[in-house]
């Protein structure tokens, strides 16, 4: 049986005028016990069947004690390191006869225990130095003063400690299937798919398992508190002490005890509480995450960077104990981006090009004579696109382009254009785009700024609109369109045709109003107005204008949607 004594030489409370008991694996005396926070007062006392989180700072050794009291009895001791490698000893010393549990069973007083324990050296059972998480397991151990010696020589570190007289039965950790692997079943250049064995814990005891994922680019983790410790030096665990007070006051749910008015109906591991189980509010690093998935077996991780190598960890938790369990964490490279073919532009021409949603496309303009300057005109058709010009490597543009916009650069003799476009988060982009040594080679017509069209509401009547729209000081061709559309038309519906570089020519020849050519050489002036007639009362209509260029490549406006007077 595990008692929890401690010589009173190293540990010894101020005692009260009454005899102080710790707490046994008798059911009734260790549920009566553990209610008591004076019986843990003093956190070098591991107590029998609870893990238990501490903190050691660097260079300073700190000893654990427990008492066996008969022979035979099985013992398991499990020493879990944070977030730096431990050295830790296990070690035992015999206990005087009359401890020995021979006599009345009833926990002695500790001014008895004073007398009886020693100074002397234990025998070693076993010593282990690193970071895994390791185990001491005897199936007949002998009675004795059992002592935990840990030291941290590398930094200031977390660590738990869980031992037990009853290891068959209690079993808090999630036992590992017999292939203990994570395999990735699948990869792409910005998902990877694991699967991983059920734990037999969940399958054939059916304890309420969950299991958490770890993602990073750095290493594996062999225990989910160095993942904690790695994500929240502070909120995941107990704040570190100040030195000389050894947790003293502490609080006592870190230790896996339920609170005062939580009597804690079941013997051995009870629930740990919230507060040490809760999700961290501190700001998790960018290069580490924990995602916990039920009892999935399988999952998917999604938005990782292409040609990337992330390393993968999973983590059984049995949700009843908070206790884990670490599988045979994993990496893998996720695949490289597609190269992407690079399309030659010609001098002069206008080429079509598609970007997927936040996707890019590479362009390529070798004028073939020497120029002074060149000239890149793009129309983006739907949402906005980014350009970027290098030239010979050196970046001479970098811009957001909505609409028609025309850039022209300083040339340079032999001198090669590389063109990146890249998509919008919305959605795909379309557009046109022209480059050209000529600067009089111009395709696209010009715009004005305010590409809208104006409805006048009082000029509306049963059978006619009357709009207006700007132009430019560029004398160009103005084509307007209309289309009857239902009353419940809205504006989601037409900006899915907001499509700018659809011409004209996918028009009915039934829409079409009329076309013009029209400028003014006093900008404040460019102002052009037409009254569309010839339709029906109480009925929607889609209005559209074209802008024709000197090259034919045409331009619309932004749709306006009018609705005749139903009564006149």
């Amino acid at each position: 049986m595990l008692l929890l004594r401690c010589p009173l030489l190293l540990l010894l409370l101020p005692l009260s005028s009454r005899p102080q008991k710790f707490p046994t694996r008798d059911e009734e005396l260790f549920q009566m016990q553990i209610r008591d926070k004076a019986f843990f007062h003093d956190s070098s006392v591991i107590p029998d069947g609870a893990e238990i989180s501490s903190y050691l700072f660097r260079d300073t050794p700190k000893r654990y004690f427990f008492v066996v009291e008969e022979d035979n009895t099985p013992l398991a001791v499990t020493v879990t390191p944070c977030d730096a490698p431990l050295e830790w000893k296990l070690s035992v010393q015999e206990l005087p006869e009359e401890a020995s549990g021979e006599g009345s069973g009833e926990p002695e007083p500790l001014e008895q225990q004073k007398q009886q324990i020693t100074n002397e050296e234990g025998t070693e059972l076993f010593s282990y130095k690193g970071n895994d998480v390791e185990y001491f397991v005897s199936s007949s151990s002998p009675s004795g003063l059992y002592q935990l010696d840990l030291l941290s020589t590398e930094k200031d570190t977390h660590f738990k400690v869980y031992a037990t007289t009853t290891p068959e039965s209690d079993q808090p950790y999630p036992e590992l299937p017999y292939d203990p692997r994570i395999d990735v079943t699948s990869l792409g250049r910005t998902t990877v798919t694991l699967a991983w064995k059920p734990s037999p814990t969940a399958s054939l005891l059916k304890q309420p398992i969950q299991y958490c994922i770890v993602i990073n680019k750095e290493h594996n983790f062999k225990s989910l508190c160095a993942v904690e410790a790695k994500l929240s030096s502070d909120d995941a665990f107990m704040m570190a002490p100040k030195p000389g007070l050894d947790f003293s006051p502490f609080d006592f749910a870190h230790f896996g005890f339920p609170s005062d008015n939580n009597s804690g109906k079941e013997r051995g591991f009870l629930k740990s509480s919230s507060k040490f189980g809760r999700q961290t509010s501190s700001k998790p690093r960018a290069d580490l995450h924990k995602v916990c998935v039920g009892n999935k077996n399988i999952f998917t991780v999604s938005d990782l960077k292409p040609d990337t190598q992330y390393y993968f960890d999973m983590f059984a938790v049995n949700t009843n104990t908070n206790m884990s369990t670490a599988y045979v964490g994993t990496f893998a490279r996720t695949k490289e981006e597609a190269k992407q073919k690079t399309v030659e532009l010609k001098d002069g021409k206008v080429t079509d090009v598609f970007v997927k949603r936040k996707g890019a496309k590479f362009l390529r303009f070798a004028p073939v004579s020497s120029h002074q300057k060149v000239t890149f005109s793009v129309h983006s058709c739907l949402d906005a696109v980014q350009i970027q010009v290098r030239r010979d490597g050196k970046l001479l543009l970098s811009q957001n382009v909505e609409g028609v916009r025309q850039f022209q650069l300083r040339g340079k003799a032999k001198a090669k254009y590389l063109i990146r476009l890249k998509g919008s988060k919305k959605g795909a982009s379309v557009l046109k785009i022209l480059a050209t040594t000529r600067p009089n080679k111009q395709s696209f017509p010009s715009l004005p700024e305010d590409t809208r069209i104006k409805a006048f509401d009082k000029l509306r009547t049963c059978s006619s609109v009357t709009v207006a729209w700007l132009g430019t000081q560029e004398r160009n061709k103005f084509c307007i369109y209309k289309r009857e559309v239902d009353d419940n038309y809205n504006e989601e519906q037409k900006k899915r045709e907001q499509n700018q570089c659809l011409g004209p020519d996918t028009r009915k020849k039934s829409e079409k109003v009329l076309c013009k050519y029209f400028h003014s050489q006093n900008i404040q002036k460019a102002v052009t107005t037409e009254t569309i007639r010839g339709l029906q009362p109480g009925k929607s209509y889609l209005l559209d204008v074209y802008v024709i260029g000197h090259g034919g490549h045409s331009v619309k406006y932004q749709s306006k949607l009018v609705k005749t007077r139903k009564f006149c």
